[in-house]
């Protein structure tokens, strides 16, 4: 009597093995860019609700001579200053006002940092190879154009796709109910994000989802640049200056808080002007033919009206809210995104 086969376990080619792993590590790369960021936001969203306001106020009007508006021509503005700003929504408001926006928050970094971190490394990598292809000798001779094109790249994918939550987010941030409205206000917002999305899509289809995303994929794609570019850059400049101790060859705590620091800055000074457009073209009220908003077409064309209208600074609205929510929001997403690679690290590395 012969003896029972004993199942064997199906060989995988090493061609198929190499696919499954790939396709392991950008996925874990995109859940971990999205638990770092939505880590992040948690803390800046406050910063956020401020700098959209404040980017708000004045929306196209006139400018006018300082001391006007203390001999009573034109209105006060009913936001100051950033600080100014957080203690009146706080405390007209609430906490909820303070954390306007933190549902579609959530979900917006989930796609848009999920696939701007998730998808740089591969998309870099693609970058190199194409640079490497095009250069004489068969090596480009920096690696910063990859790292820039890769950001830029990623950047524009994440923001294409998560702008429908950007611009419910936008909406429920401007919305208050006191007497310090600025830009236009959408009351549907009260109703929740699922509900606010149905009824812009009853009314206004697929394009009123997407209006505002010209803008958007501008301000993201510098920004990702910036960012994505920069801290690389800042971490090797930091890491080989031998101020920082280098415990598993990726650095630790500190080298990740200095390097985050850095970039924050330059990130900022980048995308304020095109922040501005963005918070301006996704608040916008619809035009009466329901085919575009009612005061910018484009966000070449809002950024256009801003100047004209405002001035030039008028672009750097909000900076400073800009940097407190944008500064501590790079550091964040970077020091947990770290901290969640060592955590990849060390279980796909037990595998």
């Amino acid at each position: 009597m012969s003896a029972p086969s004993v199942p064997t376990k199906p060989v995988l080619s090493p061609a198929t093995t190499s696919v499954a792993s790939g396709l392991i590590h950008h996925a874990s790369q995109f859940t971990i860019g999205a638990l770092a960021a939505c880590g992040a936001v948690t803390f800046t969203n406050p910063w956020e609700v401020v700098k959209t306001r404040l980017q708000l106020q004045g929306e196209l009007e006139k400018r006018i001579a300082r001391g006007d508006v203390a001999a009573g021509v034109g209105k006060p503005k009913p936001y100051p200053n950033a600080i100014a700003a957080f203690g009146t929504i706080f405390r007209n408001e609430g906490v909820r006002g303070i954390q306007r926006g933190l549902a579609p928050a959530y979900v917006y970094q989930i796609l848009l940092n999920g696939c701007r971190l998730g998808l740089y490394e591969p998309i870099k990598a693609g970058y190199v190879t194409m640079f490497d292809a095009i250069s004489p000798g068969g090596k480009a001779k920096s690696p910063l154009p990859p790292m820039i094109f890769g950001g830029a790249t990623a950047g524009l994918l994440g923001a294409f796709i998560s702008s429908p939550l950007y611009l419910i987010k936008t909406r429920m941030q401007s919305y208050t109910t006191t007497n310090t409205v600025v830009g236009a206000q959408h009351s549907y917002v009260k109703e929740g994000t699922v509900k606010a999305l149905r009824l812009i899509y009853g009314k206004e289809g697929v394009r009123g989802l997407w209006r505002g995303c010209d803008a958007a994929m501008l301000r993201t794609g510098i920004g990702s640049a910036v960012q994505l570019s920069s801290y690389e850059s800042f971490k090797k400049i930091l890491a080989d200056s031998g101020w920082f101790k280098m415990h598993d060859g990726h650095g630790g705590l500190s080298l990740h808080l200095g390097a985050s620091l850095i970039t924050s800055l330059f990130v900022c000074l980048a995308m304020n002007p095109f922040d501005v457009a963005s918070t301006r073209m996704y608040n916008q009220n619809t035009a009466a033919d329901g085919k575009q908003g009612a005061l910018y077409k484009s966000g070449v064309d809002c950024l256009v009206k801003t100047v004209r209208a405002e001035g030039f600074t008028a672009l750097y609205k909000g900076l400073s809210a800009h940097y407190l929510r944008i500064g501590p929001h790079t550091v964040l997403t970077f020091v947990f995104l770290e901290q969640f690679r060592k955590v990849g690290r060390f279980i796909f590395d037990k595998e």
